[in-house]
């Protein structure tokens, strides 16, 4: 197993470029989909490789109840420094899974609030709610997808921008963006490694939900403008995970790219060009995270075996 088990916990560094890169040259489809995908894949290789170096750990510590065979040198040998890097693997995947259990918990207890706060109106598409406080967001799940929006967040807006809204949160609904964004949420909270592709797909799912609205609504300068202000005004989503007109930032970027022309949808970038080798280096850097913590994993699992009596 060597050194390779240590492999995934650094790998996410070849993922940086891209985070940068996709917002400006991919599709905020394509982008999205692709950095969440890579950052899904090595959060997963990161926090197997840890809980294997933390098998080595905690069968060092005295009273632990795995098999005295998993403590012996052979075991040990298998993952180098176990001394030090063993026992450090105990509390930090400890705090992996604190830190993505509680966002799992955080997202699920906002979105039984708010189904809650709509229990006494219609089962509409569109719920809205007598607020003095202007927001917006996309609803997912319960008997039925909705948009949430407050009198005061339509009162702020022309119609054609209220058009511009709805379809906006219907393009997040439609598109299951908050699935994307809790996975980043976690991947973060996985490896810091990650959380410049939990940025960047916070801003590219956004940009998708624009671009689906400037084509129902039929005019980009309609979006970028109740985009505009509904970032003034609003105070944003209950929770990262849920998606909003004005969720993600920077607002600015976003409204420039909509008075500028509808960005070319395109499968995979050409490999000449810096984007290309950026998501060249992205994927490789995730298959190199999914072989070696394959590889650690079979190597440790054969060591145990033969290590455990029968």
């Amino acid at each position: 197993m060597g050194v390779f088990v240590f492999l995934p916990l650094v790998l996410p560094l070849t993922a940086w470029p891209i985070a940068r890169l996709a917002e400006q040259h991919l599709h905020p489809r394509t982008a999205t989909r692709l950095l969440t995908g890579v950052a899904a894949v090595m959060a997963a290789c990161s926090t197997l490789c840890l809980g294997l170096v933390m098998v080595v750990g905690t069968a060092q510590l005295p009273g632990n109840p795995l098999p005295d065979g998993w403590s012996d040198p052979e075991v040990r040998a298998a993952v180098p420094y176990d001394e030090v890097v063993g026992k450090a693997a105990i509390p930090a995947l400890i705090v992996v899974l604190v830190a993505c259990g509680r966002t799992m918990w955080r997202h699920g207890r906002v979105r039984r609030r708010a189904h809650r706060a709509l229990a006494g109106l219609r089962e509409t598409e569109v719920a809205v709610l007598p607020d003095g406080v202007p927001y917006a967001y996309a609803l997912p799940g319960g008997r039925r997808d909705r948009v949430v929006v407050t009198t005061a967040m339509l009162d702020c807006l022309e119609p054609a921008e209220r058009r511009a809204l709805f379809a906006h949160e219907r393009a997040h609904l439609a598109a299951r963006h908050h699935r994307f964004l809790l996975a980043v949420q976690l991947a973060a909270r996985a490896n810091p490694f990650l959380r410049p592709l939990r940025t960047a797909v916070s801003y590219t799912a956004e940009r998708w939900a624009d671009e689906e609205a400037a084509q129902v609504v039929g005019s980009r300068r309609a979006v970028a403008c109740a985009i505009g202000k509904a970032a003034l005004v609003s105070r944003g989503t209950p929770v990262a995970t849920l998606a909003g007109l004005a969720a993600a930032g920077p607002v600015p970027r976003r409204v420039a790219a909509l008075l500028g022309p509808a960005p070319t949808v395109r499968n995979w970038p050409s490999l000449f060009t810096s984007v290309g080798v950026a998501t060249w280096g992205a994927a490789v850097g995730a298959a190199l995270s999914a072989m070696s913590s394959a590889n650690s994993a079979v190597t440790m699992v054969l060591i145990l075996h033969a290590a455990t009596p029968l």
